[in-house]
């Protein structure tokens, strides 16, 4: 009997007596577990990812690991024992994909392109991955390398060929060997390698990176969901969450091993005088795998950033040497040419999806879904390892620099062997060109063959082939043992064990489609595991959007400081700043002198008024110098925080200044919650830092009001119903 069904007994109901659940009880766990309306109820989102004793440390979330690994390995064992009915089965399923559901692919990359621009270009685009002083672990090209490393595989090597030749012989939409067919030959495979991919990782990667670095929560999808779902992603929902998105993901990235062994077993044939064929493909993923575990343990800072860099290094040696000696004048010419097309045609090509051809059905399901669903298998594995590295970049940059400098290193490749391939074709090599379209991977090393110095290209691009296998497998078990534990700190990885375990699975699972079929048989695998993986794109989309909507809130409802407060340094304090650089000891002493007696006076005031305000003296790890921070709770809303903190800073080589002995110098900053405000307390007097503490609480205030004017509830946090008395809020399980 329900609530409204009782409602006219006049005699209450123990419903804890009859083995129920107390109403206060049900109402309270609901108003736990619904999604965050605030950017208080948000800031709580840490502790949901923490267990009932507030444990941090990492563990392995055993239902994750334990269906996802029998999905992975019962589709293994039926592609092993049964490969003919596996591959039939999965062509009849992906035709069936391709006629009724190319549409939806083709549709929710358009809508992700769009969303990331849209976050990019926005003001949140200056909101950090972190912190508000956060800043980059990494330089600039150690960066760019991982981002180009973690993104491409091998498998790009193998399509740069096979793609244009089949699109200039068997177009889509265009008489075969015709003028047009030739314009698009290349474009179409630097459309299918180009922003679209890219726009899914950065999705992923910045969603996750943000609700990571700046809230505190795990790098993973189903904190990424906290804002939509509330604490209900720690139990069966985000539980769920996890088995699509890694399934999905080891279905990516085995996709990607198989292609690569293929290819690569034919450089190692060519080179050592190798048989080709099942057993040297199956004898390589044993070595990668090996190979694999000892790079994957090492970590982010060593194997996969020394890979990376060596993998950029590598591939651009390539491309030089075959632009140098092969056609350069038509390499060059098609290159301008191809991109240029590709810029004008991006809007129609991201939206077509062949309705009107005879078989548009089958080219879009071969062609444009099966990688549109590669990087949407690829887009969890790819987003953690990019936010794992980009900690501390802002959401623009984060962003644009995905969608463009990776891309222009896709198009550089993808120009120089499609257009090397096609003047084979356009000058009437038609062996090659039917030997490109039926055996990529031969086809790939033959091209190579023309070249001068053939054996040297051949050893190396077969090098830059092994250096992106090995970042595709090192970086996939990391994410793989990430997805598969519940890690709260973001710096941290999954057990190295967790890391080895999946190494294996993949393995298995790529020698399962290898037997099965191949290529083809990959191919089919990834459109079909990437379905579902489009339902929780939209819904990061949704979570994510709502998120930095606070954000807005939070930027709106900060008021400018007015010239003239009381706060701000007199001209002869300027001017004395501008000439004096202090060391620790004169911001130890001035902390103690004017900061700590200023942020006294103003605790005892708050205090004095009933407020339950706290002052804490703590210590800054880096320098070891003392932080104060005053912290006034306010009941349902974000709290006010100000912290004093030291920050070391580099001596300019410009303006006023005396001589210094030192390189570096102090600076004493103020942080609210989400990070410093920028500007320097020191030779401040007392007074106007008490002035300046009451200005930030002014400045809260004025937010929380914006806040509180800004509808951010929806029919997904729905408003709940006050509760009297507190009870004891249990988890879903």
């Amino acid at each position: 009997m329900s609530d409204h069904e009782s409602s006219d007994i006049t005699e209450p109901v123990d419903r804890t007596a009859l083995g129920g659940t107390p109403r206060s009880t049900r109402e309270q766990r609901q108003r736990d577990n619904r999604p965050p309306a605030s950017p208080e109820e948000l800031s709580r989102g840490a502790g949901a990812f923490t267990d009932n004793a507030g444990h941090t440390d990492h563990k392995v979330n055993w239902v994750v690991l334990t269906v996802s690994a029998a999905v992975i390995l019962a589709f293994s064992l039926w592609a092993i024992i049964a490969p003919d009915n596996a591959d039939s089965v999965m062509a009849s399923v992906v035709d069936a994909i391709a006629s009724g559901f190319g549409w939806y692919y083709v549709l929710t990359v358009a809508i992700v392109i769009g969303f990331v621009l849209w976050v990019a270009l926005s003001r949140t685009g200056r909101v950090r991955l972190g912190p508000d002083h956060s800043r980059p672990s990494y330089s600039l090209f150690t960066w760019v390398s991982m981002l180009f490393a973690a993104g491409v595989g091998i498998d790009m090597l193998f399509y740069s060929v096979t793609g244009p030749v089949t699109q200039y012989m068997t177009p889509a939409n265009a008489d075969p060997e015709s003028a047009e067919a030739t314009r698009d030959a290349v474009v179409w495979t630097m459309f299918h390698y180009g922003i679209s991919g890219w726009a899914m990782y950065s999705l992923l990667g910045a969603a996750m990176g943000y609700f990571a670095f700046r809230w505190g929560m795990p790098l993973s999808i189903r904190a990424a969901l906290y804002p939509l779902l509330g604490r209900r992603v720690k139990g069966k929902t985000g539980h769920t969450i996890d088995i699509v998105t890694l399934v999905g993901t080891v279905m990516g990235v085995a996709t990607s091993m198989g292609i690569g062994v293929v290819l690569l077993s034919v450089g190692f044939s060519k080179l050592f005088g190798l048989p080709d064929g099942l057993g040297l493909q199956i004898a390589l993923v044993g070595v990668a795998v090996i190979i694999t575990v000892a790079a994957c343990t090492s970590g982010v800072d060593k194997g996969i950033r020394i890979i990376s860099e060596m993998n950029l290094w590598v591939a651009g040696a390539m491309i030089l040497y075959i632009i140098v000696t092969g056609k350069t004048s038509f390499l060059l010419n098609t290159m301008v040419a191809n991109v240029g097309r590709f810029i004008n045609t991006l809007p129609e090509r991201t939206m077509e999806t062949m309705g009107y051809e005879p078989d548009g059905a089958d080219w879009m399901g071969g062609w444009t879904l099966f990688f549109w669903a590669f990087w949407l298998a690829w887009g969890p594995f790819v987003g953690v390892f990019l936010a794992r590295i980009s900690r501390g970049r802002t959401l623009r940059e984060f962003i644009i620099a995905a969608i463009t400098v990776p891309v222009i290193c896709d198009f550089l490749i993808v120009t120089t062997f499609g257009n090397s391939a096609l003047y084979e074709v356009l000058h009437g090599n038609t062996s090659f060109a039917e030997e490109a379209i039926e055996s990529p991977e031969q086809g790939w090393y033959s091209l190579l063959e023309m070249f001068p110095g053939a054996t040297f290209i051949i050893g190396l691009a077969t090098l830059s082939g092994l250096l992106f296998y090995l970042t595709s497998a090192n970086s996939g078990a990391m994410v793989m043992s990430t997805f598969s534990a519940s890690i709260p700190d973001p710096a941290q990885d999954g057990p190295k064990w967790l890391r080895i375990f999946w190494a294996l699975v993949t393995a298995v699972l790529t020698v399962a489609m290898l037997i099965a079929g191949g290529v083809s048989t990959m191919e089919h695998a990834t459109l079909i595991f990437a379905l579902p993986v489009t339902v929780i794109a939209y819904l990061v989309m949704m979570s994510f959007s709502k998120a930095l909507r606070m954000e807005r809130v939070q930027m709106d409802g900060v008021v400018p400081v007015q010239r003239g407060s009381s706060r701000e340094r007199t001209w002869r304090q300027r001017l004395a700043g501008l000439r004096h650089y202090p060391d620790a000891d004169e911001i130890r002493s001035f902390t103690a002198d004017t900061v700590a007696p200023a942020l006294d006076e103003v605790h005892t005031e708050f205090a004095r008024l009933g407020y339950d305000a706290t002052l804490t003296c703590g210590e800054d790890a880096a320098t070891s110098l003392p932080t104060w921070t005053l912290l006034v709770p306010l009941e349902h809303h974000r709290g006010f925080q100000y912290m004093v903190a030291p920050v070391t800073t580099p001596v300019p080589s410009f303006g006023g200044r005396r001589a210094q002995s030192h390189e570096d110098y102090l600076r004493l900053e103020v942080f609210d919650q989400t990070g410093t405000r920028g500007y320097d307390l020191n030779g401040l007097t007392t007074q106007q830092i008490v002035d300046d503490v009451i200005d930030r609480y002014e400045m809260h205030l004025s937010f929380l009001t914006e806040s509180a004017s800004t509808d951010t509830r929806s029919r997904l946090t729905p408003p709940v119903t006050p509760v009297a008395e507190p009870s004891l809020i249990k988890d879903e399980e």
